[in-house]
């Protein structure tokens, strides 16, 4: 069976590469190092759907400890805190003109946060707490400092000049979207050396890699085997909907994307099971399911619509927000296999653009309580949940409990558990060091060491209210994990969101009053905005 399992994928990877390229010589470079390979993994999860529970932690390394050294030492807070993945955000060599998300090494941790062995160190350390580990890869673009592109800059006849998209004018392309409206104008760069354009959807200093020649397939795919050998368990791929560009097309969601993402797949799963692909796909449910494929592309994918209605609901007092959006209308059944991950924060802003322009105006009249929290010209509202939250903590764990409801594996972002604030002196800092106001800043600050001591020692404590409030909930998740894994019946019960899961004889109906006013039901009677979980 093993044998067959592993020649399928080979014959996945040989009919999907067939549709993409001619070169079939390039396609047995790729076969051999796969089979290289095959035998070099001394680790693998103990479990293969490790991503369908528990709870993610997103976090910047430098941010949260300085190093990895540091984040050793942070290991048993997160542990004891119920955290069962740890998302790393951008973490490899990189000039850091975009937080990391501009790569200029593939294969290397940055220095100041002690480079690769260290990493490896702290792996190993993680894996034996029971906390698996996921990073970040741009796999759409690379740092304009990455060698690659230093090379194919300088000549049109240079080896790496076709790992990027050139062309004589900035007019081809010309239906892709600016995804940076307001502080990137074109989607093209003039490189004075070579008298052309390069294309780059985000900012300039990220040139585009050029997935229509199969070395930079196979270079990626080499990336991952390289990380996969030493544990990583998986890779959150940032920008996943544009690696293929057709003219005459937006260059998103595009057939050929997805058929890259399944030899990713194949390629991985050939060398051994168990290594997740996430799925950065900002765009509605119904375009997104596409990238579950057949449970033979990504296993995990963000539910970005949810967060802006968890909000709405809130304000609003109205459940319907979310209900509305998780039902098959709005929502589309995904794979058995796959995963939906969900969260209230994110390093990113607020996002409204899956709002419709009713709920956007709602959305900034409600949260968008300092006029330069606003991310792209209304798209978006930047900062902390604690201060969207108006700093009520009643409210910061009534959100939270509204999203451990919900279907799909729960995220935290780092500091929003202890209930940390935005950070003015950050959101100046690297204002003045990039040179435009990026109102993001303003949520990635360093993690507050003196309010995790709050939440931890001063129970009067805003930090410590919210910290054992969500680390309760998690236990009771973790508790009840067999009914968390039942589909839940999701209801508007005159304000309160109620959801239900039961599994035989066993129930867990957890009663979301988003209410300002107080709610009795089902003999429980809940104060505005209070919570309440109740296993039977």
């Amino acid at each position: 069976m093993g044998v067959k399992i592993i020649d399928d994928k080979i014959e996945i990877i040989t009919e999907l590469w067939n549709k993409l390229y001619s070169d079939n010589h390039k396609l047995e470079i790729l076969l051999e190092f796969l089979k290289s390979k095959k035998d070099s993994f001394t680790y693998t999860p103990n479990d293969k759907f490790w991503y369908k529970k528990g709870l993610v932690y997103s976090t910047y390394v430098d941010l949260f400890a300085g190093n990895f050294d540091k984040m050793k030492e942070k290991l048993d807070y997160l542990s004891n805190l119920g955290v069962t993945i740890l998302w790393l955000l951008p973490i490899l060599q990189s000039p850091m003109k975009d937080q990391g998300f501009d790569i200029s090494d593939f294969y290397k941790v940055r220095d100041e946060l002690g480079g690769n062995e260290s990493f490896f160190e702290f792996i190993n350390l993680a894996h034996e707490k029971g906390i698996k580990i996921l990073f970040d890869v741009a796999i759409n673009h690379t740092s304009d400092e990455q060698p690659w592109f230093q090379e194919a800059k300088k000549s049109k006849d240079s080896k790496y000049r076709n790992y990027y998209i050139w062309s004589d004018t900035d007019k081809k392309y010309s239906q892709a979207r600016l995804l940076f409206k307001g502080m990137v104008n074109s989607n093209w760069t003039y490189n004075a050396e070579t008298k052309d354009y390069y294309f780059h959807r985000f900012y300039e200093i990220q040139p585009d890699l050029n997935y229509k020649n199969p070395d930079v397939l196979i270079e990626m795919i080499k990336v991952f085997t390289f990380w996969k050998e030493h544990g990583v368990d998986g890779f959150r791929m940032d920008a996943a909907p544009f690696l293929w560009k057709e003219e005459g097309t937006n260059c998103e969601n595009l057939i050929q994307t997805h058929w890259i993402l399944k030899i990713f797949r194949a390629a991985l799963d050939y060398l051994k099971e168990g290594t997740a692909l996430i799925a950065e796909a900002n765009q509605p449910p119904k375009d997104v399911v596409a990238y579950f494929g057949n449970s033979d592309e990504c296993q995990v994918a963000y539910h970005f619509p949810v967060m802006p209605k968890i909000f709405l609901s809130i304000a609003e007092g109205n459940p319907n927000y979310v209900i509305d959006t998780l039902s098959k209308r709005v929502t589309p059944p995904i794979p058995e296999n796959c995963q939906w991950f969900v969260f209230l924060r994110c390093h990113d802003e607020l996002t409204l653009e899956f709002v419709d322009p009713e709920e956007r105006a709602k959305m900034l009249k409600y949260y968008l309580l300092d006029e330069r929290w606003n991310f792209r010209e209304g798209e978006g509202i930047a900062g902390r949940l604690y201060n969207q939250m108006g700093k009520d903590y009643k409210k910061v764990l009534l959100a939270y409990s509204i999203l451990f409801s919900l279907d799909g594996t729960p995220i935290n972002y780092y500091g929003d558990e202890i209930g940390m604030e935005n950070d003015e002196e950050f959101y100046r800092k690297m204002t003045e060091k990039i040179g435009h106001k990026d109102s993001r800043f303003f949520n990635r600050g360093p993690f507050d060491e003196e309010k995790r001591k709050e939440a931890l020692n001063n129970t009067d404590s805003d930090s410590y209210k919210i910290f054992h409030g969500i680390k309760k909930m998690l236990d009771l998740k973790k508790e009840n994990e067999d009914l968390f894994s039942e589909k839940p019946i999701y209801e508007n019960i005159n304000g309160v969101f109620k959801v239900t899961r039961k599994k035989g004889n066993k129930s867990i109906v957890i009663y979301n009053n988003l209410t300002a006013e107080s709610r009795s039901l089902d003999s429980i009677n809940l104060q505005p905005h209070e919570y309440f979980w109740k296993i039977s």
